[in-house]
């Protein structure tokens, strides 16, 4: 019965799914694409902005049927709802930005998950300070070119879209693209397509963008670089230790970070996390002469940042995020070694003589020879064979009596 139940259902949900396709993908009577194409198919149609500027509305079939809506099968129509007549409701834009923003809410149509997720997001957070420029659906992902981003059956992102998002953020955020061009991550994904380094949304997300600026991005850091960095698969390809996040949690810059992520996320602390040593987007490779933290004199210079006064061999007390072994740090593997047997032998045989004990006194009680709450001083006095002082004392004659008896006179 279950089994019938539940087939149904699902036979149900598959009708809906493919109605719910069907209906998305039609055309509306009597406007379907060509329709709209045999004005808009047009190099010199246009209109005039309140601006003065002229706005062409020529649309290039071939790339919208490129596109992933063109792909689709979508209508014209499905995005632009207002527009099923001609002539068509008057429209004024007073420039190509306030354009964007009266069009690109139309998205939510479709993506509504996706729409809602960036109303929370640092662009939508920019916007709503007045900064009209932040970033909107359109920006990223284009109007009449959208084109697929992740593989259709498994939503994965497709290879060739890894390098494309970086230059799309960078049509905005072009310094920070500059920079990252220079980093080990960004050199490796743009020069060598290497599909093992992050691009700018797995740090910073994709509609749900967090403000890097804040205290709480900042504490929780770590874990967006721990995500690659103790990937074991990943790290051996390149010999990078794995041992990053739980070496940094147990010295005392991270154990403080992690605490006030746990406990206080939004405060402030002057703890260092990764990219306060490493960089943000300039990352360079650890052996890099000019940058590279395995440089004695830029790890120096970095540990200066936070401790003014330190010395040139401050930075001998750092072991790296590799764990100690006899190749590495050796003397520190020593030490480490002998405290591994060392303490676990000294708990362990005090252990062993607190068991003994009590496991003696179990015994004693169960055989009657001990009171409850008796010390060990008391045992043994009850157990000691007793002394001259204890034996009895020896009983004397009894006295002659005084008086003399009657019979003798």
């Amino acid at each position: 019965m279950k089994r019938t139940s539940a087939a149904l259902l699902l036979g149900l949900l598959g009708l809906a799914l493919a109605a719910f396709r069907a209906f998305a993908q039609q055309e509306q009577p009597g406007v379907s694409n060509q329709s709209c194409l045999a004005c808009h198919a047009d190099p010199n149609l246009g209109m005039l902005l309140q601006n003065g500027e002229q706005l062409s509305l020529f649309i290039d079939s071939e790339v919208y049927a490129q596109s992933v809506h063109g792909q689709g099968g979508y209508a014209c129509v499905q995005c632009h709802t207002g527009l099923r007549g001609y002539p068509h409701p008057s429209f004024q834009a007073a420039d190509r930005r306030d354009l964007s923003l009266q069009l690109y809410a139309a998205c939510q149509r479709c993506h509504s998950g996706e729409y809602q997720r960036t109303l929370d997001s640092a662009h939508q957070q920019a916007r709503d300070r007045g900064v009209l420029e932040a970033a909107v659906c359109t920006d990223c992902h284009g109007a009449h070119d959208t084109r697929r981003l992740t593989d259709a059956r498994s939503g994965a992102l497709l290879p060739e879209s890894r390098s494309w998002i970086p230059q799309t953020c960078a049509r905005c955020h072009n310094a920070i693209y500059e920079k990252y061009l220079t980093s080990v991550h960004g050199a490796a994904l743009l020069e060598e397509d290497n599909p093992d380094v992050p691009t700018c949304i797995d740090c910073h997300g994709v509609h749900s963008i967090e403000d890097p600026t804040t205290a709480a991005f900042r504490l929780d850091s770590p874990q967006l670089c721990a995500g690659c960095h103790t990937d074991p698969e990943r790290m051996g390809k390149y010999g990078i230790s794995t041992q990053v996040l739980d070496t940094y949690v147990a010295d005392f810059h991270g154990t403080t970070v992690t605490l006030f992520e746990k406990q206080s996320p939004d405060a402030e602390t002057n703890k260092p996390v990764c990219f306060d040593c490493h960089g943000v987007h300039d990352i360079r490779r650890t052996d890099d002469p000019v940058k590279g933290l395995q440089v004695r004199e830029n790890l120096l210079a970095r540990c200066q940042v936070c401790h003014p006064d330190a010395s040139s061999n401050f930075p001998d007390a750092w072991l790296s995020h590799y764990v100690p072994s006899a190749e590495r740090h050796p003397l520190v593997f020593a030490v480490d070694t002998f405290y591994k047997f060392f303490i676990p032998g000294v708990l362990g045989g005090m252990g062993v003589i607190v068991a003994l004990d009590a496991s003696w006194r179990v015994r004693q009680r169960l055989a009657g020879r001990l009171r409850p709450g008796a010390g060990l001083a008391e045992t043994e006095a009850a157990q000691t064979p007793a002394t001259d002082s204890a034996q009895p004392a020896a009983v004397e004659p009894a006295p002659e009596e005084s008086n003399p008896d009657p019979g003798d006179g």
